[in-house]
């Protein structure tokens, strides 16, 4: 894996553009449904880079996220790229419950594309192409490295548990356990602060600032310097803002310190909206 892949996996993920924890939800308790319109820009050193839209969609019992993205200004002179991703599953117990995840990754005259099926947390099933070449300096990633997790898509997805306030530290107290179908890694978030964010249109309020932190587990190259670049950074941040009408919160911002500059997710565009329920569409 390239170091230039890497850095904008993690600026996807740990800021995209991430089965989440979701503890102390009761049975009974309604999810909330909700969609989400968003677009971002990604910035180095305050330099346009790239360019992307985030649909999401969260039903009575079901989730569908989507997400398409490519370089600009100046990073298209050196590398073009484009790519999209997408993740379906279904809500039970308060719980997001990714079933399949698929993302396609094109640079120049190469691509890579993953596919996989999910099933309580489990992969069942798993396509990437070109596969993943086995070297010895590769932590392996074994069966068990695929159970307990869920995809990047639906990992970016987080509920805040119990029926009080959204805009709290508890959306930041977790650990997300992630495959994405070649690398078996951890992202902690860390509550940090409350911040305020606008976007035109859409969203104008607060946000959660987490601080995160990147543990690779299986999947890796030990030595490359990406990878360790990554797992010793301590500045990483990811803000978070509510979809109306749901506990859900996602990334609004993100921004990851590089070797020549700031790299920053930023969304200009966050319109979401409650949805009715089948339950209240049925007596209206």
């Amino acid at each position: 894996m390239s170091s230039y892949r890497l850095a904008r996996r993690a600026i996807f993920l740990g800021v995209t553009a991430l089965v989440v924890t979701i503890a102390d939800a009761p049975q009974s308790r309604a999810f909330g449904q909700g969609k989400l319109d968003a677009r971002y820009v990604v910035t180095l050193s305050g330099l346009p880079i790239g360019r992307g839209a985030w649909v999401i969609d969260i039903g009575d019992d079901y989730f569908s996220a989507a997400a398409t993205g490519a370089t600009a200004g100046l990073m298209q002179v050196f590398a073009s790229g484009q790519g999209q991703s997408a993740a379906r599953g279904t809500i039970s117990g308060g719980q997001l419950v990714p079933s399949t995840y698929a993302s396609r990754i094109v640079t120049g005259d190469k691509s890579d594309e993953v596919r996989m099926v999910i099933s309580a947390g489990t992969v069942k099933e798993l396509a990437a192409n070109p596969p993943t070449v086995a070297s010895p300096d590769r932590v392996p990633v074994t069966e068990a490295h695929r159970r307990g997790v869920s995809d990047p898509m639906t990992a970016s997805l987080i509920r805040v548990p119990g029926n009080g306030d959204t805009l709290a530290p508890q959306a930041c107290q977790r650990t997300l356990s992630i495959f994405d179908g070649r690398m078996r890694y951890d992202l902690q978030l860390v509550f940090k602060r409350l911040d305020r964010v606008r976007s035109e249109p859409g969203y104008q309020g607060s946000a959660v600032v987490c601080a995160v932190y990147f543990s690779p587990i299986a999947g890796y190259v030990r030595d490359r310097y990406a990878i360790n670049y990554l797992m010793q950074l301590r500045d990483m941040e990811m803000w978070l803002a509510p979809i109306a009408g749901t506990r859900v919160m996602v990334p609004y911002r993100a921004s990851v310190p590089t070797p020549i500059g700031l790299g920053v997710l930023q969304a200009t565009q966050f319109m979401s909206m409650p949805q009715p329920s089948k339950a209240t569409a049925k007596t209206q």
